[in-house]
């Protein structure tokens, strides 16, 4: 299959556009798309919810010549490539072309539409507290075809034992809980990766969350949360992302006629 050929598919499940939108209306900054492209036949995807070495090295060991990626490989500003980069940006760039390997990220179109990313990490908070059902949710930053911040109703439960209950989800022991441990929750505000900002908390606080949960906090975002009576469920940015990236590549692999691998790296987890 041709790189076009992927990138279309990959593109209808979480249009570009949802990036665009999202960044011109709240001030963000992305860089989703084609950032490789070798120009070769593609004869095998890796997923991976970062270009890690060990994505890479999968990517090679399986023969596969394209790597889908959550957060974008190139970022920032890139002055040159050079295999020595101590950032190893660079040098991950090399590596990809040298092995004829073309790269596609996936970002903030995969965390805000329906059935993304974000809305994955609130089913799966949902099915730990015992739902299975998809919650009816309210929007922190609400897009066309879905939203980043979410906040819902949830069956009720304590806090010590959604945050246990959590760890199975996720597939992660890396979880820290703050607050009264018998607290009873009942409606939740969460955030996918790095989205434990002054207004998140301050959305989840007007939303009525008995509990805050996301990723990547700062000591004066947790004192936030606690002091507005609020208790905080931190996982890590991987778990609380690649459980989401997981189930959408389900869904390309369903539409490609080519092998399809997913690589996870379980000390991000």
């Amino acid at each position: 299959m041709r790189l076009s050929e992927i990138y279309k598919i990959a593109d209808e499940i979480a249009p570009k556009r949802l990036s665009d939108e999202y960044c011109a209306q709240y001030g963000a900054y992305d860089n989703s798309g084609v950032l490789v492209d070798t120009g070769e036949e593609i004869t095998g995807v890796v997923f991976s919810l970062d270009l890690t070495n060990a994505a890479i090295e999968r990517a090679i060991a399986v023969k596969a010549n394209l790597i889908i990626c959550h957060h974008p490989a190139i970022y920032g500003k890139i002055s040159d490539l050079r295999i020595d980069d101590p950032r190893l940006t660079g040098s991950k760039m090399v590596k990809c072309i040298k092995a004829g390997i073309s790269v596609v990220a996936m970002h903030l179109n995969l965390d805000t539409v329906r059935g993304g990313i974000d809305e994955w990490l609130m089913r799966g908070v949902a099915l730990a507290a015992g739902d299975s059902k998809l919650p009816k949710a309210q929007d922190m930053h609400p897009v066309s075809q879905g939203g980043y911040g979410k906040a819902y109703a949830v069956p009720q439960i304590s806090l010590s034992e959604l945050a246990e209950n959590m760890k199975k989800i996720f597939s992660t022991n890396r979880i820290l809980v703050y607050g009264n441990l018998e607290n009873k929750i009942t409606r939740v505000a969460s955030c996918c990766g790095a989205g434990a900002d002054e207004e998140s908390i301050l959305f989840a606080k007007k939303s009525d969350a008995d509990v805050f949960i996301s990723a990547d906090f700062k000591h004066h975002l947790l004192e936030l949360a606690l002091e507005n009576g609020m208790s905080v469920i931190v996982v890590t940015h991987y778990a609380s992302e690649n459980y989401g990236f997981e189930k959408y590549c389900k869904k390309i692999c369903e539409r490609l006629e080519i092998p399809c691998v997913y690589h996870t790296d379980n000390e991000l987890l």
